[in-house]
């Protein structure tokens, strides 16, 4: 080969090579990838995917993220392994998952995000929760299902929730909006510190559920916005209440009924008010009435047995009495029915 056509080979070649360099330096490597569709940011460690055109969860969420949100991405389903599909754990510290049409929650969805505080599933369309769906979760500080649950989804994730050796770090736990008919204090969770149960269908507080909240002083149970009956099935809620701190939002708690009591604030009723006086002397009174019909009793049954003797002379007395008058009707009846006799008195 002519040295001038050696150079510019040369020249040629080194062309090539930077080009590979510069490819190399602008290309993202490994971890640093961002999804299609999403937002990276890395001085934050933030990640956001709206509306991105494939559903389900991206695949390629970048090694640094420790907050991935993801809304409006009509996910259905959260399969196991969700997030850590090669099995690998991931550093995120904040899970936004609200406006995504979640409907399922296979178990293990969650495992390997040993780090994560924060999760939130508001505003989905969940009917079916695993219960080991928080497997995995030891770190986990705040839990939302804001108007999330359907009523069968609800009675399971009571059921996840009893699981609570997969929780035990939970501070927060918000269940609001989910037309929940009873507080869920079945849960064994001796760290959580608030439980907002607010615009939800819960008419009473069963004593049951109140000595439960007496053995959790820390707790702050949030309560407005339920249709509370005011009747007598209150009453122990309501001591509760007038003694307790335990409900900051106890100024917005207000009767749906009976009667005049409709639009009351609970803090403003009266103990008397909830009628459990006028029931409990109701009650008094049937029993003082079964008390005298059964002591009327008593005595009948005495007098029939101290004047037992008197008595059989005067059923005997009667039956003798009987027995003559039926004689007389005997003999008549003989008389009237023999014609010979007829002739004889003509």
């Amino acid at each position: 080969m002519h040295g001038g056509a050696w150079m510019l080979y040369s020249v040629f070649l080194d062309q090539r090579l930077v080009c590979f360099a510069v490819l190399l330096f602008f290309i993202p490597v490994g971890g640093d990838y961002c999804p299609p569709s999403c937002l990276c940011a890395r001085d934050s460690g933030t990640v956001t995917c709206r509306g991105g055109e494939h559903p389900g969860v991206p695949g390629a969420i970048p090694d640094w993220a420790s907050t991935l949100i993801l809304r409006g991405n009509n996910l259905t389903t959260l399969p196991r392994w969700a997030f850590c599909p090669s099995g690998a754990r991931r550093p995120l510290v904040t899970l936004s998952l609200s406006h995504n049409g979640i409907r399922v929650i296979e178990p293990h969805a969650f495992q390997g995000l040993t780090s994560l505080l924060v999760l939130d599933l508001s505003h989905n369309r969940l009917v079916s929760i695993s219960p080991g769906v928080f497997s995995g979760l030891l770190e986990l500080r705040s839990l939302n299902f804001n108007q999330s649950l359907a009523p069968l989804a609800a009675v399971q994730l009571v059921n996840a929730l009893s699981l609570g050796e997969h929780l035990r770090s939970l501070h927060r736990l918000d269940l609001a909006g989910n037309h929940l008919t009873s507080v869920p204090l079945g849960i064994h969770m001796s760290n959580l510190h608030t439980l907002v149960l607010t615009n939800n269908s819960i008419q009473t507080v069963g004593r049951d559920h109140v000595a439960t909240l007496y053995q959790r002083p820390r707790m702050r149970i949030y309560l407005s916005l339920n249709p509370f009956w005011c009747g007598c099935e209150l009453e122990a809620f309501y001591s509760w209440l007038r003694n307790s701190s335990q409900v900051p939002d106890v100024g917005a708690l207000v009767c749906s009924g009976p009667g005049a009591r409709q639009g009351v604030r609970l803090e403003h009723l009266q103990e008397e008010e909830l009628g459990c006086a006028d029931q409990d002397l109701e009650a008094v009174s049937y029993v003082f009435l079964g008390l005298v019909l059964a002591l009327i009793g008593v005595v009948f049954l005495m007098v029939l047995y101290l004047n037992r003797e008197g008595i059989k002379r005067w059923l005997n007395n009667i039956r003798e009495a009987c027995r003559d008058q039926m004689e007389v009707y005997h003999y008549r009846y003989e008389q009237d029915s023999d014609p010979r006799l007829a002739n004889v008195a003509v």
